[in-house]
């Protein structure tokens, strides 16, 4: 133990764990979001990012990750942050341009009453989320084409991606998930998730590290039933019970084997024949100790050339 250790007070070494674990945190982060940048090929030399902010704390993370690597990153790219207002009652108007001017970010607020729309369309009690989105999405569209942006940025996460994969299996039947980039049902755009990998626990804790000023969405996150909500109540339940079960649901997002799997469009099942040629991928997949098992966790250790960590 050193002498300045000695001589700390207790208030100085919790600051000093504190500070220690955020500079882990900040790596962790922008190493993640790079490596799906780069995995994905993400962004581009020379594009524009028009970056959705919705004031929550997802994406307020990803403008904020994004900004920081825009400067340490060996290929340009412009950034321009979109919130659409949708004139929710009582929805702070001033925070959003103040943030966004404070970090000197070049920024378009869009005024379009979807509140109005929403509610006068959708029965009072009924889940309200699957029109706003509908709406929402072609404002941003539409916003996207006019500002000249090539990518648009969402802020959906890991545990987002995994509650999507649920909720499809549950009450859509189909094998379909959250992709960490897409073309646009339009056709016009490419729709990228750069906080694909990164955990919501951590995007929390990063929140209430950089004070973001929150605004909550009164519009759908009061409806507590909402299927959504409740898988996600259910997969966290699962990460207390057994730490690296969302992790390894979204790993395996990644390892699909259509041959496993009973999809007759993916995979020749109707002509497939014996070889005699022994299969390493053939009917070991079903041993009982490797499906019993505890399944290892991901590790990513690519290098990462499109940032350098902070700190």
């Amino acid at each position: 133990m050193t002498t300045e250790t000695l001589q700390q007070t207790p208030d100085q070494a919790q600051d000093k764990k504190m500070s220690v674990e955020i500079n882990k945190l900040s790596k962790r982060l922008h190493r993640q979001v790079g490596q799906a940048i780069t995995d994905y090929n993400m962004i581009e030399e020379g594009d524009k990012v028009m970056v959705c902010l919705s004031g929550g704390k997802d994406s307020y993370a990803m403008l904020d990750i994004l900004l920081n690597m825009q400067q340490r990153a060996p290929i340009n790219f412009e950034l321009v942050a979109v919130n659409l207002d949708q004139k929710q009652p009582g929805f702070p108007e001033h925070v959003l341009p103040e943030y966004l001017k404070s970090r000197g970010v070049p920024f378009h607020i869009e005024e379009q009453d979807t509140y109005s729309i929403v509610k006068r369309l959708v029965p009072e009690g009924k889940t309200t989320c699957s029109l706003c989105s509908r709406l929402r999405r072609g404002n941003l569209y539409r916003v996207a084409s006019e500002l000249g942006a090539t990518k648009i940025a969402l802020g959906h996460h890991r545990d987002d991606i995994v509650v999507t994969l649920l909720l499809n299996m549950f009450f859509g039947a189909r094998m379909k998930g959250m992709p960490p980039k897409l073309v646009s049902d339009t056709g016009s755009h490419v729709v990228i998730r750069p906080l694909a990998y990164v955990a919501e626990p951590d995007l929390v804790r990063w929140a209430a590290h950089r004070e973001f000023p929150i605004i909550p969405c009164n519009l759908c996150g009061s409806q507590e039933n909402l299927q959504r909500v409740q898988v996600k109540a259910m997969i966290n339940e699962w990460e207390k019970k057994y730490p690296g079960r969302v992790e390894n649901m979204f790993t395996a997002m990644s390892k699909v084997v259509p041959s496993h799997m009973m999809d007759r469009e993916l995979f020749p099942f109707q002509t497939i024949k014996a070889t005699g040629v022994p299969d390493p991928q053939g009917d070991i997949a079903f041993d009982e100790d490797e499906a019993c098992g505890t399944p290892a966790s991901q590790t990513v250790s690519a290098v990462i050339p499109l940032q350098r960590e902070p700190g």
